[in-house]
């Protein structure tokens, strides 16, 4: 190879090594992100326990009322 070919080559793998840095980056950020909104559903399933449980309660106090007030058929 002659030395400019082989100042070609040279450019051309900086070149690619650079933008291999950046999807790095970017594979990093959305890495992160993506944990975020892991978290995220993770509460609101949570939430979501949390209101299922307190409406089941709601609704054993409410049979029982109804039961006490002769309301059941």
């Amino acid at each position: 190879m002659t030395e400019e070919t082989t100042n070609l080559v040279l450019d051309h793998l900086r070149h690619l090594r650079a933008q291999l840095g950046r999807v790095e980056d970017k594979v990093d950020a959305l890495y992160g992100r993506m944990g975020i909104v892991e978290r995220h559903i993770a509460t609101v399933h949570v939430s979501e326990a949390i209101q299922n449980s307190e409406i089941d309660r709601v609704n054993i106090r409410l049979d029982r009322i109804e039961r006490r007030l002769e309301l059941t058929e």
